[in-house]
């Protein structure tokens, strides 16, 4: 357990969606602030897995603050394009980080491999890693993972990143369809949380 005299934690991302997700699931009563609070911008990601480059964050933020960091990588895999975008879903949206042109992209591929795609049922899984960093000698780490499918085009603007065009197993709506509660739910952030939320 965290000590009460811990009232900061540092959600180690400059992407707005994840921060709000995040300082959703943590308690209340903590302070949350993120790398822009501290004018820092979030380090060179060069690990091959979803773990590892969460983990990069997460130290790097909480030796930069000093303060107890959790971070989060994540991404959408697609089973017919060989599981991409996976750890590269968010660069595939350009320097900018713009997810609609990374949407295009995985449409795009996906025409490409098939024409007939949009009348399948593409497989496709949303991944998380998160790391907490600072609270014990090694890192605390989980992985969240929810399986679906893609949508035919985008639906819904409640969410961000991918949630627009990938539809959870059992379900109908689009990430970006789901009221963001009933999303922080069942979404694979909420998954990998539920596994460490006992340290907090």
């Amino acid at each position: 357990m965290v000590k009460k005299k811990i009232k900061e934690i540092v959600v180690g991302s400059n992407n707005e969606g994840k921060i709000k997700e995040i300082k959703d699931l943590l308690p209340k009563y903590y302070n949350i602030t993120s790398p822009k609070d501290y004018g820092l911008k979030s380090p060179k990601e060069n690990g091959d897995t979803f773990l590892k480059n969460s983990l990069i964050k997460a130290r790097y933020f909480s030796k930069k603050t000093k303060k107890i960091c959790i971070a989060d990588d994540s991404g959408l895999e697609v089973e017919l394009l060989n599981n991409k975008p996976g750890i590269y879903s968010a660069r595939w949206g350009g320097k900018k980080g713009d997810f609609n042109l990374a949407i295009s992209k995985v449409y795009k591929k996906l025409s490409k491999l098939d024409k007939n795609w949009k009348s399948k049922k593409i497989k496709a899984r949303f991944i998380c890693a998160l790391t907490i960093y600072g609270i014990k000698k090694k890192p605390i780490q989980s992985t969240g993972v929810v399986n679906g499918r893609i949508s035919k085009k985008k639906l819904g603007k409640k969410g961000f990143g991918y949630d627009p065009i990938f539809i959870p197993e059992k379900g109908k709506l689009t990430f970006g369809q789901l009221n963001p509660k009933i999303k922080l739910k069942k979404d694979h952030r909420s998954i990998a949380f539920k596994k460490i939320k006992r340290f907090f």
